[in-house]
């Protein structure tokens, strides 16, 4: 019986040795996914503490992705940081509608004691016969009370008459109604020059008229001081033209403007610029 040579019977397998690098990927790539997986759910101070154990376990300390970085080297939270950001808008948003609703409240407070203020000046200007002499006018800025010269003064004269005392008293109660808003006392003047011992020019008697008034309302009630100025504008604001003797007389005034504290600033900056283009013309 013939012997069977022992290599014959013997048989060839397959090189399994690519096996442990595929393991080791398999392994690598689990770790990545679960890694990736939880970053939705914990906190930045979780994430720290897997990565590191993810890195100490599979390379010995070396991180898993190149260069040897953690992951929380290369990877930030980011949704909790668009979390984050989102809650934070939401909270702006909010508080910026709670303070236009707050503002649109007190506007519409002001619009309401303002048009009853305006009310009670044109009563009183109706019951003294003064419709002629004096004007009220509200609009997005202020309450602006126009007086004519001839209610207050003499020709060129800045020295209030004597029934002028009585008027401004009588502004200044119904003004101190509403305290806290800012009046302003203007003067002005037409085109015709004045050359006296007095006043040298429009300039100062404009000015010099819108003082003596503004004493008045001051001596006659509680306004407060701080919130009371006046100024002289010559001839140089005019309301009509300085050609006719009605135009001018319209220019030569007084007015008394009781400044809003609550403004749209669009409106009023559109309202400046349309008087000042309607002044040059």
């Amino acid at each position: 019986m013939r012997k069977r040579k022992h290599g014959s019977d013997h048989e060839e397998h397959a090189d399994e040795s690519w096996l442990i690098p595929y393991a080791d990927l398999m392994t690598l790539l689990l770790a990545l996914f679960i890694v990736l997986f939880s970053m939705s759910s914990v906190d930045a101070k979780r994430f720290d503490e897997m990565s590191r154990a993810f890195n100490l376990a599979l390379d010995g300390g070396i991180g898993v992705l190149d260069g040897g970085k953690t992951l929380d080297e290369n990877m930030t939270p980011k949704k909790d940081n668009e979390e984050s950001q989102q809650t934070q808008d939401i909270t702006q948003a909010a508080a910026k509608k709670n303070q236009n609703d707050d503002l649109e409240k007190l506007r519409k407070k002001e619009q309401e004691d303002l048009e009853k203020l305006k009310k009670q000046l044109d009563k009183y200007i109706k019951t003294a016969g003064l419709t002629t002499q004096l004007d009220t006018k509200l609009n997005q800025s202020q309450l602006l009370i126009t007086i004519s010269d001839n209610a207050l003064f003499a020709s060129g004269s800045a020295d209030l008459k004597p029934e002028s005392k009585k008027l401004g008293q009588a502004i200044s109660k119904m003004l101190k109604q509403y305290p806290g808003y800012e009046i302003i006392v203007a003067g002005h003047t037409d085109n015709q020059p004045i050359s006296n011992s007095i006043f040298r020019n429009n300039w100062e008697l404009s000015s010099q008229r819108a003082l003596n008034f503004m004493e008045i309302l001051l001596t006659s009630s509680a306004l407060d001081p701080t919130l009371i100025s006046s100024t002289g504008y010559g001839e140089y604001r005019p309301l009509d033209t300085n050609k006719t003797d009605a135009g001018r007389a319209k220019n030569r005034r007084v007015e008394v403007s009781l400044m809003r504290k609550y403004t749209d600033v669009d409106t009023v900056t559109n309202n400046t610029a349309a008087t000042a283009a309607a002044t040059n013309e």
